[in-house]
Order: structure tokens, then C-alpha cells, then sequence
């Protein structure tokens, strides 16, 4: 059976990329260059039309993340399960994934929300200013704290990948599987030391 899950891997980081890129892109540029506008009751139209033509490729690249995810978590579940600190990684990993999606669709909520106001006046996307309706203003602040919060939690993602897939260097596997077994077996700690001993000896007698 081959160990390479190469379409697998890909759907999973390309995904995850997108959603992350796209949160951060859309945080600094799409709500920044709006807010630059002179108009103040076009920022938050042309910011929606942004966010709107974006949310269609951001579902396609969350799916294909998931499905990237679910499709590692099935053909890695013998390490997840033999491997100690693995079923931990996967847990935390699952975690910030729920936590991003639950984030990401509140977002969309809110600004669809923001989409249906029409141009009312604002000092930016996230800002209100004094004549700002009272709703429009309440998920202005509430898109302030969770537009930074998509990038942070997609980003903690990418580092949780990362180290994930420093689990499966074949000396982490090793330890891995002595940790889950209860500690190394009797005598192998000896006879790896012996044969780096040997190895030591070969390497001087070499010079």
C-alpha cells in the first residue's frame, strides 16, 4: 500500500492557505482600501462587493481543506493511535478547525448583515462614526475583533500542521511508539548505546 497521499496533502494546505491568505488579504486590503474612500457612504458597499465576490472561492478552499484533513485523519489514524502525542497534535488541530469555521460563518453572518444596510455613513468597515445607525455600528465592532480572529485561528492551524508533520519524521515515529508502548524495552536502551559506541569507534578510526 503507498504511503503518499499527495492529492490528499494538497487539497489540505492549498486550502488552508486560501483561507488564511484570503482572511488576512481581506482584513488589510479589501476593509483598508475601502476605508480610504472620500465618500463615507460607499466604504461599506464597496467593501460587501469585495467580500462577496471572495466568498464563493473561500467555501471552495475550506472544503477542500476539510476533505484534505478528513482524508489524512483516516489514512494516518495507525500513527494517531500508536504514536503518543499524535492523538493530542490531532485533537488541538480539530479544535482550532471547529473554532475557525464557527468564526469564518459568523463573519459572513455579520457581513451579510452589513451588505443588506445600503451605504450608511461610517468612518470605516469596522469603525462607525456619530451618524451611524445603532445596528450597523454594533456589527461593525463585532467584525473588528472577528476579522483579526479568522487569520489568527487558520494561522495557529498552519503551525499545528507544521509540527504535525514534524511528527512523522521516522526518529519522532520511534519515540513516539516507545512513549505510547510504556517506555523503551528491556535491553534496548543498551544496545543502542552499543551501537553508537561502534559508531563512534568506526568514525575515529576513520580519520
Amino acid at each position: 500500500m503507498s504511503e503518499r497521499h499527495t492529492a490528499l496533502r494538497s487539497m489540505h494546505d492549498l486550502g488552508l492557505a486560501a483561507w488564511f491568505g484570503g482572511s488576512l488579504m481581506g482584513a488589510f486590503g479589501v476593509n483598508g482600501a475601502a476605508a480610504q474612500m472620500n465618500d463615507s457612504t460607499q466604504r461599506l458597499p464597496m467593501a460587501s462587493a469585495g467580500w462577496a465576490r471572495w466568498t464563493p472561492v473561500n467555501a471552495a478552499a475550506i472544503g477542500a481543506h476539510l476533505a484534505g484533513a478528513v482524508g489524512e485523519l483516516v489514512t494516518e489514524s495507525p500513527r494517531v493511535a500508536a504514536q503518543a502525542g499524535v492523538a493530542r497534535a490531532s485533537t488541538l488541530k480539530t479544535a482550532l478547525t471547529v473554532g475557525a469555521l464557527a468564526v469564518t460563518g459568523y463573519s459572513r453572518l455579520l457581513g451579510m448583515k452589513l451588505e443588506k444596510a445600503g451605504g450608511p455613513p461610517v468612518e470605516g468597515v469596522t469603525e462607525p462614526n456619530s451618524q451611524t445607525p445603532s445596528n450597523v455600528a454594533s456589527s461593525q465592532r463585532q467584525m473588528r475583533m472577528l476579522q483579526w480572529a479568522v487569520p489568527a485561528l487558520t494561522g495557529a492551524l498552519i503551525v499545528v500542521t507544521a509540527y504535525m508533520g514534524e511528527q512523522q519524521k521516522p526518529g519522532e515515529v520511534f519515540r513516539g511508539m516507545l512513549g505510547r508502548a510504556g517506555g523503551m524495552p528491556k535491553g534496548m536502551g543498551a544496545l543502542m548505546a552499543m551501537g553508537a559506541a561502534k559508531k563512534k569507534r568506526m568514525s575515529m578510526s576513520g580519520r
